[in-house]
């Protein structure tokens, strides 16, 4: 095929839009997205939507539907929320985004259900600022609702933390009315059956934590947590098509973010680490009765669980040992920061 000008231009196009974004470049869309946000609202508003970096709500965080500190989708303009859901786009990968947008509508599933127009609201997520957005100094931001909690923390152009991540869904299938058949989080919840009954026997049998699943994630809505025990199989006892497939399933996780976020932790978990992951299950192993499971590496863990709701209800969640709310890399620099000013 000839390649004319046309082509030409066509394909470079394509690369542009297919290619990852640079750290400077999602970083940079982070800032300015921020940036407008917070330009759109008025001085009643930032007052409920900007704290302190080092502010303890921070490090609050929740995923059941409850009042929060931070602005809410309902008391702002529609102009505003399309700001604040520009934010929200700017940190996720576009299937990060479409998941988080319809975990969102579901909150319109859950009032017809429960006849509760309060309580299920889907303008009652909430933004919040941390720290003055800007390429010179750490800040940080959150958007949260029942069932998501997504906190963000900015060091510079190259250097991003986005655990705790929590993505929940409920139902887990919808089984009525015009939403019917959606399954947010299918993928984790078919691969990871997939995969735990890819394993023989006496993988299972090590592999297998409790026969019934508990009714909640083990690191609940912690501010700090440290590894799980007991572990499950290693890593190391997995065919090669196993630990591909291990892989995969926990590339769903990171790759709820933008590439140059979802890369990065992907090729330190599974790279030179990959012998250190462990993978966990309780509870059933299909999907007619409550089940869990967990992959846990060396600096994180990922945890699965339908239980409640007669299993049709899943909370999901990424957490990092020491750095959660970007904490480690935080205390590394107000150290150095300290140590200029002394």
């Amino acid at each position: 095929m000839r390649l004319t000008p046309r082509r030409l231009l066509a394909v470079i196009a394509a690369l542009l839009t297919t290619a990852p974004l640079t750290a400077l470049a999602s970083t940079a869309e982070m800032t300015a997205a921020a940036q407008k946000f917070l330009a759109a609202l008025d001085p009643a508003q930032r007052s409920k939507a900007v704290f302190n970096l080092t502010a303890p709500e921070r490090e609050k965080w929740f995923f059941v539907p409850i009042a929060r500190d931070g602005l809410t989708l309902k008391a702002m303009t529609p102009a505003q929320q399309d700001l604040a859901r520009a934010l929200l786009r700017s940190g996720l990968s576009a299937r990060g985004a479409a998941r988080a947008e319809t975990i969102i509508t579901l909150e319109n599933v859950l009032r017809e259900i429960e006849k509760d127009a309060v309580r299920r609201d889907p303008t009652m997520y909430y933004v919040t600022i941390f720290g003055d957005p800007s390429a010179k100094a750490p800040w940080g931001w959150r958007f949260e609702g029942h069932h998501l909690s997504l906190n963000f923390t900015i060091f510079d152009a190259d250097h991003v933390s986005v655990t705790p991540s929590f993505f929940g869904t409920n139902p887990a299938e919808v089984r009525d009315g015009p939403q019917k058949g959606t399954r947010v989080l299918a993928e984790e919840e078919d691969m990871g059956l997939a995969f735990v009954n890819s394993l023989d026997a006496t993988q299972l049998a090590t592999a297998l934590i409790a026969a019934k699943a508990p009714t909640e994630i083990a690191t609940s809505n912690k501010a700090r947590v440290d590894p799980l025990s007991p572990a499950g199989l290693p890593a190391t006892a997995l065919t090669a098509p196993q630990r591909e497939q291990l892989r995969a399933l926990l590339q769903l996780y990171f790759t709820r973010y933008q590439a140059e976020i979802a890369d990065p932790a992907l090729a330190e978990a599974t790279g030179k680490n990959l012998d250190s992951l462990h993978f966990a299950w309780a509870g059933a192993l299909d999907r007619s009765a409550g089940h869990y499971y967990r992959i846990q590496g060396k600096t994180f863990v990922v945890e699965f669980d339908n239980t409640q709701n007669s299993a049709n209800h899943i909370h999901s969640v990424w957490r990092n040992f020491s750095g959660d709310f970007g904490h480690d890399v935080l205390a590394e620099h107000y150290a150095r920061d300290h140590a200029k000013k002394s």
